[in-house]
């Protein structure tokens, strides 16, 4: 081959644009309607690619999907805050795809507010 090097950055691209596209983007979410929940949080799960906690809203399971680990630590999260049991508010916008889900923008735990995008 002409351009050893050449191919190998392209395989590495190739191999790694697979991941890029495996993540998912924000334009499920209803953006112009904001949605406020204040509940305790029933589970939490707080790993990679997004934490996540289910809470109950309107007699209903929602899940929320928050910012990823390494940026609600940088923000002043841990998961010991977001125990089930823990109450909670989350301020984000609803799924246009799914009927219980929302993408939080902010929660507020214990009286601080914490942004997370």
């Amino acid at each position: 081959m002409k351009y050893p090097l050449f191919g190998l950055f392209f395989s590495g691209a190739l191999l790694t644009g697979g991941i890029a596209v495996a993540h998912h983007g924000w334009g499920s979410y209803d953006a112009g309607r904001l949605v406020s929940v204040t509940s305790n949080i029933q589970r939490a799960n707080w790993e990679n690619p997004h934490v996540t906690v289910v809470v109950t809203h309107e007699n209903k399971n929602w899940d929320a999907v928050l910012a990823p680990p390494f940026r609600m630590s940088a923000r002043g999260l841990n998961p010991d805050m977001l125990k089930p049991g823990t109450s909670v508010r989350l301020e984000g916008y609803p799924s246009t795809r799914t009927e219980t889900e929302m993408r939080a923008e902010r929660i507020i735990v214990g009286g601080t507010t914490y942004e997370l995008r």
